[in-house]
Formats: C-alpha cells, sequence, structure tokens
C-alpha cells in the first residue's frame, strides 16, 4: 500500500510535544516500512523521523501547534488558529493527497477536524485514535464516523474504545515497541521510576507520596508540561524524594529507566494504552500501576508487575514491597509476544485491507 500517515499538530516529531502519538507513530511506521509498504509523513516544520523510519518520505507544514483538547474543559469549543498547523495539515491533505497515490491517510491526531472530514474527502481516512473521552464534541464526531463506516477506525485498548459510542465491537490494534532499542537490566538500583509529561492528569503526586512512604527516590522523566504544578508536587514530599531527569529521547530514556526497581504508573485519567509501561517493561522493569484504562489492561498480575485499585496511594506504596516475586525477564518476554513493531505492524495492515474493501 501507498500511504500518507498524518501526525500530531502539537509540534515537531522529535521535541516531545506529542507524547505517545510520536512514540506510535515511530514504530507504526517502521512496521510497515519493514512489510513493504510505501509511506510518507506529514508533520509540523522541524520533524525529525527516527533512524529507522527515513526510507519515509517526509512532508512538513510551518504553522502554530494546535491546543491540546486534554487541558480544556469537557463542553469546550472547537478552535482552530487561522495560521495553525492542524488547518495547514488537512489543506494539504485535501490538495496533494488524491493526486499523489495515496491508498489511504491514516490520521494519528486526536482533533476534530480530521473526523469531519472523513465521510466527504476525496481519499480514504482512517484514524488510530490516540485517546480515550476528552470532549463532548471529540465524542459525538468520533461517533458519527463510527456509525458512517466504523472500519475507519482503531483503538489501542479495550479500556479506550469503551469511552464511545461504537455500534460494533472495536478494531484494537495495542501499540508495538522495537525491542532492540531498549537494553535488559537484570539488577537494578534502589530507585523508583516515573515517566510522562509532568501534568495534573497523569497524577505524579501520587507516585511521589508512594515512594516517600517507602523512603525510595523517584526519578522523574519527561516533558515539565506545567510548571506550577511541578513545584507543588515537590513541595509535597521530603526534599530528595523527587530526582528530576528531563525529557530523554529513547535511547537515553531507557539506559536509565532500566535501573529502576518498578515503575510507578499514577493516571487520573483514562490512558488510552500507556507508551512508558510498555517501554519499562522492555527494559525488565517490572510496573506498579493503577488499575484504570490501558494500563489496566497491560499489566498482567503477578507476571510483569501489579496493578492496585485507581487513587490508592497506600496500596501503590505497599506493592513496591512485592516487586522482588516478579521475574524482570518475563517483563521483557511480554513486550516481545505481545507489543513489538512486528505484532503492531500486522495489526495495523490486517485494519487498513479490511478497511478499503468496497
Amino acid at each position: 500500500m501507498n500511504l500518507l500517515v498524518v501526525s500530531t499538530p502539537l509540534g515537531p516529531l522529535g521535541s516531545g510535544r506529542g507524547g505517545g502519538v510520536e512514540l506510535t507513530l515511530a514504530g507504526l511506521v517502521a512496521g510497515l516500512l519493514q512489510r513493504g509498504h510505501r509511506i510518507t509523513v506529514l508533520a509540523a516544520e522541524g520533524s525529525v523521523l527516527p533512524a529507522d523510519c527515513t526510507a519515509a518520505q517526509l512532508w512538513t507544514c510551518p504553522g502554530e501547534p494546535q491546543l491540546s483538547v486534554q487541558h480544556q474543559g469537557r463542553e469546550a469549543l472547537i478552535t482552530m488558529q487561522a495560521d495553525g498547523l492542524l488547518a495547514r495539515f488537512w489543506r494539504r491533505v485535501l490538495a496533494e493527497a488524491p493526486a499523489a497515490g495515496f491508498d489511504a491517510v491514516l490520521n494519528l491526531s486526536y482533533d476534530w477536524l480530521p473526523f469531519w472530514l472523513t465521510p466527504t474527502a476525496p481519499l480514504p481516512i482512517l484514524h488510530l485514535v490516540s485517546m480515550g473521552s476528552v470532549t463532548a464534541a471529540m465524542d459525538a464526531v468520533i461517533a458519527e464516523v463510527a456509525a458512517w463506516d466504523q472500519r475507519r477506525l482503531a483503538f489501542h485498548t479495550a479500556s479506550q474504545a469503551a469511552d464511545f459510542a461504537l455500534p460494533q465491537p472495536p478494531v484494537l490494534v495495542g501499540n508495538g515497541f522495537d525491542l532492540s532499542a531498549y537494553q535488559f537490566c537484570a539488577q537494578p538500583e534502589p530507585l523508583l521510576g516515573w515517566v510522562g509529561r509532568v501534568a495534573p492528569e497523569k497524577g505524579l503526586e501520587d507516585a511521589a507520596a508512594a515512594a516517600a512512604r517507602v523512603g525510595l527516590p523517584l526519578a522523574v522523566w519527561g516533558l515539565l508540561e506545567d510548571q506550577a504544578y511541578g513545584e507543588a508536587v515537590e513541595a509535597s514530599v521530603p526534599p530528595g524524594t523527587l530526582q528530576w531527569r528531563g525529557f530523554l529521547p529513547t535511547a537515553q530514556l531507557q539506559a536509565e529507566l532500566g535501573r529502576c526497581l518498578a515503575l510507578l504508573n499514577t493516571p487520573k485519567w483514562n490512558e488510552a494504552y500507556g507508551n512508558v509501561v510498555v517501554e519499562a517493561m522492555a527494559c525488565g522493569v517490572p510496573v506498579l500501576a493503577y488499575s484504570r484504562g490501558g494500563p489496566g489492561e497491560l499489566v498482567q498480575p503477578g507476571l510483569n508487575g501489579w496493578l492496585v485499585e485507581a487513587d490508592d496511594v497506600a496500596a501503590l506504596a505497599q506493592a513496591v514491597g512485592q516487586v522482588e516475586r516478579l521475574d524482570r525477564s518475563a517483563c521483557r518476554q511480554w513486550v516481545a509476544q505481545h507489543a513489538s513493531r512486528a505484532v503492531l505492524a500486522q495489526r495495523i495492515e490486517a485494519w487498513l485491507k479490511g478497511a478499503l474493501q468496497p
């Protein structure tokens, strides 16, 4: 197939502003290239494709980053800047994609415009939905596409898909990771880890409180999106509890993350998947997670981590004491079986072929 993959308009690829979508795009594109498909990526100006995706063609657009729906109220209106990336992305898709011979456009952005365009676009648009329910407007437009032709939609997990009004069982594709990029670490240090954008919906304060309870430092990796929130979390625990490591590329992140005794995953909302959960497991790091959203499907209690009731900090702290019962090699094996790039590419290919049938 000849596919155009449209990235998130939140910022350039490689900047970290796109969150998990950036990692998903890398795994998806690399996996499809390996299966012989032709791929073009449309992304923000300044984007850089990972080394194993350079066989893909890169189209870029200038413009202002789109506002993330994650940080807006449930009844927020749809907003698009006049010089915004979102409008420029889709103006270019409509103007150039039909003549370029693409079989389909694969949209990875969680934005209203591409979903609204889907029934009337001059070529097939399919969507890998990257988040659960956030705003009423997004819920409505996803439901409209599902009612028109649900084959155009795929989701990461059942928990995520359950947020939406779907007339048929959802297509679930999980996600895919390059295991060669993650080194297995058999001997951890007395250190807990947390990875994600530093913003209230990610629940860093709970992980910090659990780390303080057990007397272990917590290394924090990720883009500091909300400075005031980060400062408030640090003030809530004893000095030295938090080690701020910043946003790191995968190669550096996994080298540091692998040394952790466990990863704490504490989302305050319904995570669609949980990329950092799988990244930790790929290094052999067990995951202690709230039983909420996608991570609740990825963590297999007693095998690659433990699940506790959502928002129960005391239970999270208690689970730290159970980590040594887990086999770190089993964490790595689970990723190889369920979340490799090859597995993701096979699932995406099967979905696309089914959706493109008359």
